[in-house]
């Protein structure tokens, strides 16, 4: 399975945020996983996908042009596909995933988690999409969406879309786990 991990580039974090990304793609090699990632050598983008190539695992980096020009391309990847724009390069790590990780990271990051979880709660594709989240960052995210529910803006699919993980084990158990299938109501079609 490749799992498409969607995190930070900032070198501006606390370094616990980066340990965690490295256990992540450890652990994604150790279970045989591939990673699809944004292509950035620095910060949680490279910690994860150095840490799965050390595990024997395949590396996948979606960057583009522009950011290979400021020199933050993974160079080291087994493939680095380089993009026009940040369309291209979320429609191709779209494209060549199996399952979604969203670690904690900033408005790039939530946008990455928006567009996926969206398309899965409109029925655009059933493939798993887990937040990892052991220090609540999210907290007030999931409180807001809470609200939109409470007040008619989402579908009552919007939590059925999406699971919610503190440990790197329990992220990757439910990634790893089969896939149920949801109408576009929530209605639920069965597992796969």
């Amino acid at each position: 399975m490749f799992v498409c991990v969607y995190c930070s580039s900032s070198q501006k974090i606390d370094r616990k945020y980066v340990d965690l990304a490295r256990e992540v793609g450890a652990e994604l090699a150790r279970r045989g996983h591939g990673l699809v990632s944004g292509g950035a050598i620095v910060s949680c983008m490279g910690e994860v996908a150095r840490a799965v190539r050390d595990g024997g695992g395949h590396t996948v980096g979606v960057i583009p042009q522009a950011l290979v020009d400021v020199e933050i391309a993974d160079t080291d990847s087994d493939e680095l596909i380089v993009t026009a724009d940040m369309r291209e390069r979320k429609g191709i790590m779209d494209a060549r995933s199996d399952a979604f990780l969203v670690l904690p990271g900033g408005i790039g990051t939530l946008e990455e988690l928006f567009e996926i979880w969206t398309s899965r709660v409109l029925g655009m594709h059933e493939r798993p999409l887990v937040v990892l989240d052991p220090w609540g960052l999210y907290g007030p995210l999931r409180d807001l969406v809470d609200g939109m529910y409470e007040q008619g803006f989402t579908r009552p699919n919007v939590f059925d879309a999406i699971s919610w993980a503190t440990t790197v084990e329990e992220a990757l158990d439910m990634l790893e786990r089969p896939t149920l299938h949801l109408s576009p109501t929530g209605e639920e079609l069965g597992e796969s």
